[in-house]
């Protein structure tokens, strides 16, 4: 029977609930299909920084490196805020996808039918649905840059320093067409080459690369202007590349299209296949502990896990086709919920898409 190793690590917050649902479903699908699952439990954010001091413990890198794929939760929380920028739990985020080399983060964003009407868009711009693949440049840009404080003129000045190098870009523009392949054969690269030389580096580049896929079309859009466009008319949109912050906060906009951000999941990969999944959404502090989280993104990124570092189309496949299942039963957590909808906890929603399997 084949083996998996899975690095668990909870987080702050609602990771460890909306965890627990992930496993939960993870090991239903094991079940079925015939394969073992191995979890590893470690530490990182400010539960990381509670018992190490430390927002990401060399012991978890290690158990990370050494596992087939990461299953992560959210981390951070107002306990932590007044740390300095690298002993906040964020910096265990950053630390852990440096550490891994996971370059390209995958963010899908697709309306499940069920949930249209939670949607903030009128239904004659979202038509059938939506299904748009945000691919987000994870490990250079400005979270990476030079960044420090100085005096200028005799005042306080800060500063953060985007840079891409040639290879960077390069590697996520090929995953891009790549993708795009097995899609609707259509890239939206999102810059803001009228004002920054990183970004018209990007363009460039990116251009350079799509001569060797002509069967990809491409086009280019302002990160201003993508914004506007992703409310507007979302069903232009197919594969989305960018760079970390423009990436950053357009994947969260795309979210939210979905119905909730807590029904967007994600994956991110290196070149070799490990993958480190997670739930889009934050640690939600305020609703910790109350069995109110919405687990699906969190099982949405299990569904991923099993695509993308496993290689098992049909046991993503059956994840999926499970949470769809219990959507159109009326089964939906507060987030989510429609009129006339049956409300259920962070618990009872896990349950219900594993007896679905």
């Amino acid at each position: 029977m084949k083996s998996y190793k899975v690095a668990v690590l909870p987080g702050d917050g609602i990771g460890p609930e909306v965890i627990r649902q992930g496993i939960k479903v993870l090991d239903k699908v094991s079940d079925v299909y015939g394969f073992k699952v191995e979890y590893t439990y470690a530490d990182i954010g400010g539960v990381a920084i509670d018992k190490t001091g430390e927002p990401l413990p060399s012991e978890t890198l290690s158990i990370c490196k050494s596992s087939d794929a990461i299953l992560m939760g959210a981390v951070g929380g107002d306990k932590w805020d007044g740390l300095p920028l690298n002993k906040r739990p964020e910096a265990g985020l950053l630390g852990i996808r440096s550490g891994l080399g996971v370059f390209a983060n995958f963010r899908p964003a697709k309306i499940f039918a069920p949930l249209k009407d939670a949607s903030p868009l009128k239904d004659r711009i979202i038509g059938d649905g939506l299904d748009i693949l945000v691919l987000r440049e994870l490990t250079g840009g400005i979270y990476f840059g030079e960044r420090g404080r100085t005096t200028r003129d005799g005042e306080p000045v800060a500063y953060d320093t985007m840079t891409y190098k040639k290879s960077e870009i390069e590697r996520i523009a090929h995953l891009a067409f790549q993708i795009a392949r097995t899609r609707n054969n259509k890239v939206t690269s999102v810059d803001k080459a009228n004002i920054l030389e990183v970004s018209r580096f990007w363009r460039e580049i990116v251009i350079d690369v799509s001569k060797q896929y002509p069967d990809v079309e491409l086009n280019h859009l302002y990160v201003d202007n993508a914004a506007m466009q992703l409310v507007i008319k979302p069903e232009q949109f197919d594969v989305i590349v960018t760079g970390n912050m423009f990436g950053d906060i357009l994947s969260d906009e795309a979210s939210m299209l979905t119905g909730s951000i807590g029904m967007l999941p994600s994956a991110s990969l290196d070149s070799s296949g490990v993958g480190l999944y997670e739930p889009v959404h934050g640690s939600a502090p305020d609703i910790a502990g109350q069995n109110k989280a919405n687990p699906l993104a969190t099982i949405l990124s299990v569904a991923m896990m099993l695509k993308y570092s496993f290689n098992m189309e049909e046991e993503s496949r059956a994840i999926e086709d499970a949470v769809l299942k219990v959507l159109e039963e009326g089964f939906m957590t507060l987030d989510i919920a429609t009129e006339n909808a049956k409300i259920i906890g962070c618990d009872e929603m896990g349950d219900a898409v594993a007896s679905k399997i």
